[in-house]
Order: C-alpha cells, then structure tokens, then sequence
C-alpha cells in the first residue's frame, strides 16, 4: 500500500528538516545581501561625536555665567524700582519742606495736631457723638492736650 510514504512526508523529521533548509536559505540571503552592500558602518562618526562633546562643553562652559546675567539683571531691576520710590519720597520731602517754610501752615499744624489757641482765644474739643461713650475719667491720650499728656508722663514716672 502506499501510505508508508505519505506517512513519511508528514513526520516529524521531516518537517523539522524543511525548516532546517528553509532558515539557512534565509541566512544565506542576508549574508549574500550584506556582502554586496560593504560593512555596516555605525552611525555615530569620529566627528559627530567630537561635535557632541563640544557642544555639551559649552553648555556647561556658558550654564553659570548665564545664570549670573539673569540674577543681575533682576537685581538691577529691583534697584532702579527702589531708586524710583526713593525720588518719589525726596520729592514729597521738598513740597513738605517747601510747605513748612509758610508760617500760616505752621500755625495751621499746631492749632491741629498741638491744640494750641491765640491769645484771647478758647480753644474747645468736640467729640464725636456717634463713638461709644467713655467711663469718667477714662479720656483717651490723644482727645487731651499735649501738655497735659506730657505732665500726667511726668507724674507717673515720680510715683513709680
């Protein structure tokens, strides 16, 4: 009968042998194909990698001397704001100077903030109804004349 050799064309060894042929044919092709081609040569050259190494070099060379620049720079910043609000203040400093130079503004001041009063004259306090009302005796430093603050200082520090 003819199934001995059919049974022979699907055993085991046999296929084993195909695949055996049919990947050194596949290797065979591949080394034919890289012969023709020459050596494979690898991508990164002598030069490219000297390029590399230099440009990483300068980035480390110029890291420091950049972040120096830019905190300078904000510093400067940061002065020239200082030195603006400082021109400000001299100037109010001058018109106040200027200002105090009229002695009517001077008396203005010491008739405000002193209470003082010309001669002839009654000077008078007026409280401001709406404010919670004080316990006798209890009157706040700066509702009382000055002198009178100055001499009750006095006062309390001969008894302490």
């Amino acid at each position: 009968m003819g199934g001995a050799p059919e049974r022979d064309r699907f055993s085991t060894a046999t296929r084993l042998r195909a695949l055996g042929e049919q990947a050194a044919e596949r290797v065979y092709r591949a080394q034919s194909r890289r012969l023709r081609t020459g050596p494979r040569r690898s991508r990164l050259t002598g030069r490219a990698a000297l390029l590399a190494l230099v440009l990483c070099s300068l980035v480390v060379a110029l890291a420091y001397p950049t972040r120096t620049y830019v905190s300078q720079r904000s510093d400067i910043a940061e002065e020239r704001r200082k030195l603006k609000k400082t021109e400000e203040r001299v100037a109010e400093l001058r018109e106040l100077k200027a200002r105090l130079q009229d002695p009517a503004y001077v008396e203005q001041l010491a008739r405000e903030h002193l209470h003082y009063v010309r001669v002839g004259e009654r000077g008078y306090i007026v409280r401001d109804e709406t404010e919670e009302p004080r316990r006798r005796g209890e009157e706040a430093a700066a509702d009382r004349a000055w002198y009178t603050n100055f001499f009750d200082g006095l006062d309390r520090a001969d008894a302490g």
